[in-house]
Parts: structure tokens; C-alpha cells; sequence
């Protein structure tokens, strides 16, 4: 698996669309005629005249129109594995180019491409950048057929490919694994279609960089003259509550309580003018877990995905007790506003603890001062006489962070309960990789929370410890 952010790909004989576009939002450059506008700006498929005649001008249009797009997508989990098939053909009498651009996800990790040519398979090849780029210009000069995929943003790639003879029919397949993100507890996965067209302030768009971006395109309302299909399988491993896709007239089928198939609706093959989107959701009304397996024979090795869900709306019952030990800087440079807003934040955060949690403070200077030697349970009673001890703090002292995270990792904890540092400070220390370092060799211990006080805070380090402490 391989990131497309990092990498080019260049093959021989290969010519690679996603799909083609037939509105103001993109277009697929077949070449009809009155169809290309080529006063039109955008980040669209394009085709180059490679031998012209004394009718014909190079870099006139040709036509290569595409015949379709289908897309297979699997979903496993929270893991998306997706397959893009797609057939086209040189209908016209000249040797081609053809710079194309095309969407991608963002998040997307290519580990695969191939296709196929005159009864000839052919599989992808990853090049470093120059050399991609270098195999690329040496295959034109030497009139072989050659392909080149760049980047040009993290979501818009470009295909070059030199030397597509007559009548030559293409079939491509990409191959790619997606990771899927929650959103406010419904998953979401997009298959995009369409690189809109893009403003540019910078009249200059013919250099390497942003060349892509002055592409002409189909103007509005022209025949899309190539099909478009998807269809997906949704195995989450665990019961699916909702799934629907918004963006398209689709079919869902369920094959189980966890696992759906979804597919486009007959007379939809002109919908691959917009992204498609699919949502679904696994939240219930309880802790959930769902175990997916598989066995790979060629390489010889299992997997598992192990899929945890936690409830919509967990209950009191459900949530661990805590034991919270709270660090607060009460040095010098916290001395006045900076104090005063800790212990108002304290305050709060110790009022809010249920009985059955646990908490002690170490208050740090240049040296500790630690409320009690165990943690203590959140009763009214403990509470007040955390919030006397808090009164009584002026801010004096240097700033011995260090010394303070070991002890207060060292401080006993509460058998049974899930402990939580949070750490008070302005953080102004010079000793910032150290802290990390500390945190992280505790991890097993308790995760770190921070909170910045101050008109001016440590940023690096108030942000880093959060990080390493996974907090």
C-alpha cells in the first residue's frame, strides 16, 4: 500500500480516467464537435494531437471518448478497499496524448493499477518523481506508448499518456483502501467524480505547477457519452442501524444484520456527474464489538479487524470510576490572573466529579506540595478541603515541571478505576522534549489533559504533552 502523496506512478502503455464529466462541473473532453469550449477554464480531461495534418493543426481536439466507469467498492469494518474499472477507445485516425485531470480522495492509498491493451496485461510500476518522469519523456521520443500519474494537489491527480494509436481500446483497473472516519457517529465514504472548475488568481497557469489548472472542459448540457456504475458491500461486523446514500437512486439489499449491498437504481448510468456518498451507522443503545477475519492464502497469513462501538448514549453504569490527579503550577509566573483562573477552573472540575471517583492535587513550584498522600474519594467534605488548600496558593517559586510529573505518576492510585492527569501551567519551561518523553514512558500509567492559563502560554508544550499523553 502506498501513498499517492509521496509517489508517481509511470507504466507502459497505459491511459487511466476516472470518470467523465458532462456539465458545468467537469467534462470528459471527447472532442465532439461544438462540444469543447476551449475558453473554459477547469480541471478537466483534455486530448493532444501528437501528428497533424494540413487539415488539422496540432493540438487540435481528437476524440477518445469513455466508453464507462464501474466501481466496485468493499467495505470491511472501518476499512474501505475500492476497484475502478474502466473502458475506453481511440476512436478517432490520429495518434494521441491525452492529459487528463482527475478527483481522488484525500485520503486515499493506491496499491494497485493495471491495465490491458491489445490482449496485453500490464502491471503499474512506482517511480520516485524524476525517474517517473524521466521513463515517461524517454518512451515518447522513442514512439512507445507511456503513461505518467502526478499529483497536483492532495485530491487532484494528473494522467499523461503519449503515443495511443488508432482504434486502440483500453481497459484500466485502480485498486485503493480508504480509511473510513465517524462524524457525529455516522461513517462516510465518498467516491468523487468530479475536479470543479477553480478560480486562479495568477494569470500565469502555464508552468509546471498549475498548468493543470487552465484545462477547458464540456460546456453545459452535452451528451455524456460514457456510463457510470458502483455498487457496494457494506460487512461492518456489527449491526448496521442506518444506511442510505443521498446522492444517488440506490438499491439496498441486506444480506444480514451487519452486512448490506448497495447498487444504482436502472437508468442511473448518467449519474457520474456528482460525487457518491453512502453513509451508514453502527451506534445502539449498548457497548458493541464485531470481529472480522480473514485468511490470505498467497501470502500466507491471517487478519483481524476488531471493531469496538461505543453506545449513542452511554450511562452512568457504563463509565469506569476515574482518578483524577490533578498538577497545577502555582510558581512565580502564575502569580495573580494566571492563578486566580486556575483555581476557578479547578473549582469546576473537581465540583463536577461523582462520588465514586477519586482525585488528589500536587500543587509545583520549586518544590511539591501534594494534598494527600492517597487518593482521595469526591465527597462534599474532600472537596472543600481541596478548594481551602486551592485558596491558600500565591504563585511563587520557579517552575520544576519535571519533578512534579514524576512524583505525581508515582502517587498511588485506586484499584479499579481508570486514572487521568491533567496538568495546569502556563509553561513557561525550556524543557519541553523531556516532559514528552516522561509522558509517553508513562503512558501505561495514566493519560495526560492540559490546560494553557495565561495571556501568553507555552503552546509547544501545553500542545506536545496533550499529544504524548494521548489526552
Amino acid at each position: 500500500m502506498v501513498s499517492m502523496k509521496k509517489q508517481l506512478i509511470t507504466f507502459l502503455i497505459l491511459i487511466f480516467t476516472l470518470t467523465a464529466h458532462a456539465n458545468s462541473r467537469g467534462g470528459n473532453g471527447t472532442g465532439e464537435t461544438g462540444a469543447f469550449d476551449r475558453k473554459s477554464k477547469t480541471q478537466s480531461p483534455y486530448f493532444v494531437i501528437l501528428e497533424g495534418d494540413e487539415n488539422q493543426t496540432e493540438g487540435e481536439s481528437e476524440k477518445l471518448p469513455l466508453k464507462s466507469t464501474d466501481a466496485e467498492v468493499n467495505i470491511s469494518g472501518v476499512i474501505a478497499d475500492v476497484e475502478i474499472r474502466q473502458l475506453y477507445q481511440n476512436t478517432g485516425k490520429k495518434k494521441l496524448e491525452c492529459i487528463y485531470v482527475f478527483p481522488g480522495s484525500t485520503r486515499a492509498a493506491v496499491h494497485g493499477m493495471e491495465f490491458t491493451i491489445g490482449g496485453r496485461k500490464v502491471i503499474a510500476k512506482i517511480e520516485k518523481k524524476e525517474v517517473a518522469k524521466a521513463n515517461y519523456e524517454k518512451a515518447k521520443t522513442e514512439n512507445k506508448t507511456a503513461a505518467l500519474l502526478e499529483q497536483k494537489r492532495p485530491n487532484v491527480f494528473q494522467m499523461s499518456v503519449g503515443h495511443i494509436l488508432p482504434s486502440d481500446e483500453i481497459e484500466v483497473t485502480l485498486r485503493y483502501t480508504e480509511h473510513l472516519l465517524a462524524t457525529d457517529k455516522i461513517y462516510e465514504f465518498d467516491f468523487p467524480t468530479v475536479v470543479g472548475p477553480r478560480f486562479s488568481n495568477d494569470k500565469n497557469t502555464s508552468g509546471p505547477t498549475d498548468q493543470w489548472v487552465a484545462n477547458p472542459y464540456l460546456t453545459k448540457d452535452t451528451p455524456n457519452p460514457s456510463t457510470f456504475n458502483i455498487t457496494a458491500t457494506v460487512n461492518a461486523g456489527l449491526p448496521l442501524n442506518y444506511i442510505a446514500c443521498d446522492t444517488h437512486p440506490v438499491k439496498v439489499d441486506f444480506v444480514s444484520d451487519s452486512t448490506a449491498k448497495l447498487s444504482l437504481q436502472p437508468g442511473s448510468e448518467a449519474t457520474g456527474d456528482r460525487d457518491f456518498i453512502l453513509k451508514y451507522r453502527l451506534t445502539g443503545d449498548k457497548i458493541m464489538t464485531g470481529l472480522l477475519l480473514h485468511e490470505d492464502e498467497k501470502l500466507g497469513e491471517n487478519f483481524f479487524l476488531l471493531t469496538v462501538q461505543p453506545p449513542e448514549k452511554p450511562k452512568l453504569t457504563d463509565i469506569p470510576d476515574r482518578d483524577y490527579v490533578f498538577v497545577v503550577d502555582a510558581s512565580g509566573s502564575m502569580k495573580g490572573f494566571p492563578l486566580d483562573t486556575s483555581k476557578e477552573l479547578l473549582e469546576n472540575l473537581i465540583g463536577s466529579l461523582r462520588p465514586t471517583d477519586h482525585f488528589n492535587i500536587l500543587f509545583f513550584a520549586g518544590g511539591n506540595k501534594v494534598l494527600s498522600p492517597t487518593p482521595l474519594p469526591a465527597t462534599q467534605a474532600n472537596v472543600r478541603r481541596a478548594l481551602r488548600m486551592l485558596d491558600g496558593q500565591s504563585g511563587n517559586g520557579a517552575t520544576q515541571l519535571l519533578p512534579a510529573l514524576k512524583e505525581a505518576f508515582a502517587l498511588p492510585k485506586s484499584e479499579g478505576t481508570s486514572r487521568s492527569m491533567v496538568v495546569v501551567t502556563d509553561g513557561y519551561v525550556s524543557f519541553e522534549r523531556d516532559a514528552f518523553d516522561l509522558i509517553r514512558d508513562n503512558l501505561n500509567d495514566a493519560n495526560v489533559f492540559t490546560f494553557g492559563i495565561g495571556s501568553s502560554v507555552n503552546r509547544f508544550l501545553i500542545e506536545g504533552m496533550a499529544r504524548a499523553g494521548q489526552g
